[in-house]
């Protein structure tokens, strides 16, 4: 169905009945059910509030205008004034449902990031509680008429599906992107709440929209609530550690806190302490190119109890991560990997499809100064494990590795534990499964409790 035929079928559906709030980009969504025709049977009433002492008298005062939190104020005022004004006379017979968007879209002068909030919040019978969908989008057209364009097609989409998919939620993201593209508009964020979704694990839906392609990344807190990457990230210095966390080992948690400590110390600021993240990429996640929800959500679980906020990304290179972490903040960012890693980043069979290289993967990762922390690693048998200080990488790079350990863009992790270095989290994982005890020695106590509670990662007692 294209944007026409969904709002026309939503007005002449006698069963619906709304009012649409829009702050921001004109009233884009509400202009097409008013555009196909019987918008009197869908629409209650439509309004918009761009100067901020109006919109602050509606719904209240607020620090930031497009946020979750001002966009929930309007759903929240919205939705109870409709009951208010129209249960008793159409309640019976009507399910009523609010939405609301508050956006910044580029204009004459705005031209540096435009995004939104938008959301519904709707019965699924009537007189039945309402339930709700929140998304966080990023409009990418590059003029303002593109950008509101987009904005009402994909608030059209929203509404059509919270109505008639709302028993299908993986349908609900799929239809999102109904007569759009991803060089358009991005969806990162998104939480469903309520009734009409019981039993939807919001940390599933985000790794949804990573897997569905509307964005390449997508972040969850260790409470398991969604958020969108500039609630946690904005102003911040960062941290990020990858991996598959398949379960997280004594090695990667001594990994995380000692590079925590020797950030804190290296890059004190008045923005506070480091963001960590734990970024897993659907490679990690992929077990035979199939990614199965319980086993994502085991290892969602385990970082969860640790305190750890989780980032899904489709960022399969560095340089991709990097950028998209510097596009958050204006701090100090830094990844944290072991010696393997740091390797494996120095191949060049993996760079074959760049102009230019291996010099120009590099030269999109490290032109933002970032760092990386890397942690030793024991193997081939050696007394003293292998250090950033001691890899040997081709000959014809020796200068470039040089280059990026002298201006301190790749340095060792010191503080380290010893007696982690041979740990490996696939031993630790087979010995999970066959029911031998040794992986309890090699997993933070807090994490054997829940898999052994929970029977997590196939855990044979």
């Amino acid at each position: 169905m294209d944007t026409h035929q969904k709002a026309l079928q939503i007005n002449l559906d006698a069963s619906h009945y709304g009012t649409f709030a829009e702050i921001g980009a004109g009233q884009e969504v509400a202009r097409w059910f008013f555009r196909v025709g019987a918008a009197s049977g869908t629409i209650a009433t439509t309004m918009s509030a761009y100067d901020a002492t109006v919109s602050d008298a509606i719904y209240g005062p607020t620090e930031r205008y497009v946020s979750r939190q001002r966009l929930v104020k309007m759903l929240d005022h919205e939705y109870r004034l409709l009951l208010e004004r129209l249960e008793a006379a159409r309640g019976g017979r009507v399910k009523f449902f609010a939405f609301a968007d508050t956006v910044t879209a580029r204009s004459f002068t705005r031209h540096g990031e435009t995004h939104g909030w938008m959301g519904i919040r709707f019965q699924a019978a009537p007189k039945a509680p309402p339930s709700q969908i929140v998304i966080h989008v990023r409009m990418l057209d590059r003029d303002n008429v593109s950008q509101q364009e987009a904005l009402g097609v994909i608030g059209v989409n929203l509404i059509h599906a919270a109505l008639s998919l709302h028993t299908d939620p993986a349908s609900i993201i799929a239809a999102f992107m109904d007569n759009l593209t991803t060089d358009r508009i991005e969806v990162d964020t998104i939480t469903f709440d309520g009734p009409a979704f019981t039993g939807v694990d919001n940390r599933v839906m985000s790794l949804q929209l990573v897997q569905q392609g509307l964005t390449e990344a997508a972040m969850f807190t260790a409470g398991g609530e969604a958020v969108q990457a500039a609630e946690v990230l904005y102003k911040k210095p960062i941290l990020v550690v990858r991996g598959s966390f398949r379960p997280i080992t004594n090695a990667t948690l001594d990994l995380i806190e000692s590079a925590r400590e020797q950030f804190a110390r290296e890059h004190q600021t008045q923005a506070g302490p480091a963001v960590v993240l734990t970024e897993m990429t659907l490679r990690h996640l992929a077990e035979q190119d199939v990614i199965h929800p319980r086993d994502f959500l085991d290892r969602a679980d385990t970082l969860g109890a640790l305190g750890l906020t989780v980032l899904i990304s489709n960022y399969a290179r560095y340089f991709r991560l990097a950028s998209y972490l510097v596009r958050q903040t204006q701090q100090q960012v830094a990844i944290a990997m072991g010696l393997r890693r740091l390797r494996e980043m120095f191949d060049e069979k993996y760079y074959t499809d760049l102009d230019g290289g291996i010099l120009e993967a590099f030269g999109r990762m490290f032109k933002n100064d970032l760092k990386l922390y890397i942690y030793p690693v024991s193997e081939d048998g050696r007394v003293r494990p292998v250090t950033a200080a001691t890899l040997e990488v081709a000959p014809h790079l020796r200068h470039l590795y040089a280059h990026l350990l002298h201006n301190g863009h790749i340095v060792d992790i010191r503080g380290y534990r010893r007696e982690y270095q041979e740990i490996y989290a696939r031993e630790v994982l087979a010995c999970i499964r066959s029911g031998d005890p040794r992986w309890e020695r090699m997993v933070p106590p807090r994490v054997v409790c829940m898999v052994k509670e929970r029977k997590l990662f196939d855990w044979r007692g």
